[in-house]
């Protein structure tokens, strides 16, 4: 091989790798943005639990459960007589939630969740008999019913109990059926519509010249979130088409700078756009410890006196050193971490260092504390 072949061959190399580099960061249109209109409906219902190994709800304490109960059992043409005090174990009152995909057709199973609304111990091995669900105009668009599968498990006894997972809530998949079905319009007239599912204009502009690329001067931005499309009137053609255009790769513009931070929990998470400038921070802990001890207190023989117990209690306060420590500015997510870790804060202590941080300009990034 000659020295222009060896030449031509390492450029080929190294620009499939960088085409390869290229791919991996690129995302399809359907992955980043969804068609307008196209959308899930929420479904809801009331239902009753059945066949629970006696833990279902208390019926002293959840009358809905026995007139729920009662109300079943009329349509079913058994009267019971007025005042009849219901003792049940084995019945718990269930909210249950689905979710009617696009496009869904009469007789199609989709999958519930039941979740106990009473003072149920357990779902576990109940039967969901036929529940209606209804959407937000309070028509009907499902019936539900089967067998409930609850991910976990509970013992109990001598006064001690161990679980494993959540028992209040279960699944039965497929336990709907589709009885009624909701247009789901794909544009209006010849344009259809696509929605970036974060809003951004440079991955807008990108997206736009993508799909004209593949369909010269069939898209326009809206704005930084939509795109109208020039598409096929026939319904044939625009299924074809969509699903050309959701297939195109688009690599999208790095999100603005965020760090998310959950008080709740503790947890921190910042994307690869946040950058931190040289600060100094001062860290120190409180800790305050307080021990109890009994002391007994014993009076001398015949005194006639009574046996005290006298609590003592010792409280140290003790506060650590703050050490000024010079945290380096970082340019990438990497450094900023490695920046973040020599402070040597916890969690908790970590989100005030960033509030204080983003007060003084230090934190290149958008706080959002949820």
């Amino acid at each position: 091989m000659s020295g222009i072949q060896k030449v031509f061959m390492t450029v080929m190399l190294v620009l499939a790798t960088l085409m390869v580099m290229d791919a991996a960061h690129a995302e399809r249109i359907k992955d980043i943005a969804s068609i307008a209109g196209v959308r899930n409906n929420q479904l809801i219902g009331y239902g009753i639990v059945v066949g629970l190994d006696g833990s279902g709800d208390q019926t002293t304490q959840t009358p809905f459960t026995v007139q729920s109960i009662i109300n079943m059992l009329a349509g079913m043409g058994v009267n019971l007589p007025p005042g009849t005090s219901l003792q049940l174990k084995n019945v718990a009152a269930v909210m249950v939630t689905s979710s009617l995909p696009p496009f869904a057709r009469s007789g199609q199973q989709i999958d519930i969740t039941v979740s106990s609304m009473g003072n149920a111990k357990s779902l576990r091995g109940g039967t969901l008999v036929m529940t209606p669900l209804k959407g937000a105009d309070g028509n009907i668009y499902a019936m539900a019913q089967g067998n409930v599968v609850v991910s976990g498990a509970g013992a109990a006894a001598a006064g001690s109990k161990v679980t494993v997972n959540h028992l209040a809530v279960g699944r039965i998949a497929g336990g709907a059926t589709v009885e009624r079905e909701v247009l789901t319009p794909l544009g209006e007239g010849a344009y259809v519509y696509f929605d970036l599912n974060d809003s951004n204009f440079g991955t807008m502009q990108l997206m736009v010249e993508a799909i004209n690329r593949v369909v010269p001067g069939a898209a326009t931005a809206s704005d930084g979130r939509q795109v109208k499309i020039q598409a096929p009137v026939n319904v044939d053609e625009r299924v074809s088409f969509l699903g050309r255009i959701e297939n195109i790769q688009v690599t999208p513009q790095a999100m603005s700078a965020k760090v998310i931070i959950n008080a709740r929990t503790g947890s921190v998470v910042m994307n690869q756009s946040v950058t931190l400038d040289n600060c100094a921070v001062a860290h120190g802990n409180l800790s305050v410890t307080v021990t109890a001890e009994n002391a007994v207190s014993q009076p001398a023989p015949l005194s006639g006196g009574q046996t005290v117990v006298t609590p003592t209690a010792q409280i140290e306060v003790k506060q650590e050193g703050g050490a000024l420590l010079n945290v380096r500015g970082g340019v990438n997510l990497a450094e900023v971490v490695k920046a973040l870790n020599a402070i040597g804060a916890n969690p908790q202590d970590l989100i005030a260092i960033l509030q204080a941080m983003k007060s003084s300009g230090a934190l290149r990034a958008e706080l959002e504390i949820i």
